[in-house]
């Protein structure tokens, strides 16, 4: 016997599928309104559709379909008296400032690898299959790494570093860094701008990315104070590190026990391991809310993939701070805290 329908609650759902569906088909939008520089060219001045399309290069037809989108997704406005679209300075920080903490696009083109692994990923719904990192779409590299650098910008060096006993002193008196799992580096480089007489050294498995990141550290002219390597998170080289850092990755290894383990064996023996996590409460139902719900939608197509290709335990990007703790002490880390914390991540400071 079907149950009875309540008409209220059936149309506040489907009124949030609606604005589901909105942001899906904006995704993509995003994506180009980045690429295209149709954003950053609006925040210098209000356009109509043909202004903008003058501006970029483009079609005034795309454009103004696209522009309508935005100002129906709030992400643009629209001055109805003068026909013109126009951006606040919060609309520019979030979508046309690549310096700005709040930085989105990069999350968009997280959103569009998803869909170019759902085939995959359908298959691995059925057998328990992995997808290896390397193997996903080009898009999520460069995204992961504007996504993430956003939050990195506005609080490594100005709110992380200085939340963990001593480091920052140390840093600033010279020491050696070994920054795991560094991807296109954007940590390792932040880190080395703001410390000069420090050494940082990035490591990752993923060779292109290592490429990416020595190319992005020598337009930058850091010269010999950083360097990128291909390694992985369980036989990385080095000693005596006094920091080793791990960026929103602890949670995708194949390996994580073996990590933390190396992580112990290279560590200076007053020296200090930095897990940066994605926010999470220990508890799922803690974590039902809109960020668990885009840490949880990340994690399922690439994270769990990611570490089950390895053979690993699969933590999900929702691990949370119990965990992730149980593989620091099993590692022989006397010390595990919660330093510090944003919306989007949480910040652990173990000592051995």
């Amino acid at each position: 016997m079907t149950a009875q329908i309540d008409e209220a609650k059936l149309n506040e759902l489907l009124m949030k599928v609606v604005g589901d569906m909105g942001a899906s088909f904006s995704t993509a939008l995003v994506v180009l309104g980045n690429k295209l520089g149709l954003y950053r060219a609006l925040a210098e001045s209000p356009a109509t559709p043909a202004d903008l399309a003058s501006r970029t290069d483009t079609s005034e037809r795309y454009i103004r379909e696209w522009l309508n989108n935005q100002a129906a997704g709030g992400y643009v406005n629209y001055d109805a008296s003068k026909g013109m679209y126009f951006m606040t300075p919060e609309q520019a920080a979030a979508f046309a400032d690549e310096s700005s903490p709040a930085f989105m696009p990069g999350a968009f083109d997280i959103a569009a690898a998803s869909i170019f692994a759902e085939p995959r990923i359908r298959e691995n719904f059925k057998t328990g299959a992995g997808l290896p990192w390397g193997e996903q779409h080009n898009c999520l590299f460069g995204g992961t790494e504007t996504f993430f650098r956003s939050n990195y910008i506005g609080n490594l060096v100005a709110n992380w570093i200085p939340a963990l006993d001593g480091v920052k002193a140390r840093l600033e008196a010279g020491c050696t860094v070994a920054d795991v799992g560094c991807g296109h580096g954007s940590s390792t480089v932040l880190m080395a701008e703001a410390f000069p007489n420090s050494t940082f050294v990035g490591f990752d498995y993923h060779e292109p990315s290592i490429k990416t990141a020595n190319e992005r550290a020598k337009a930058r002219g850091l010269g010999n104070r950083i360097r990128f390597e291909v390694a992985d998170a369980v036989s990385f080289p080095g000693k005596d590190y006094g920091l080793i850092t791990h960026f929103d990755c602890l949670h995708d290894l194949g390996n994580p026990a073996g990590a933390a383990k190396r992580v112990r064996e290279t560590l200076a023996s007053d020296g200090t391991w930095m897990i940066v996590e994605p926010f999470a409460n220990d508890k799922p139902e803690d974590n039902h809310n809109p960020i668990g719900r885009v840490f949880y939608g990340a994690s399922t197509m690439f994270c769990v993939p990611c570490s089950l290709a390895m053979k690993g335990p699969a933590l999900g990007a929702q691990a949370g701070e119990a965990k992730l703790s149980e593989y620091v002490r099993g590692a022989g880390f006397k010390s595990v805290r919660r330093a510090t914390e944003t919306p989007f991540n949480i910040v652990l400071e173990a000592k051995p």
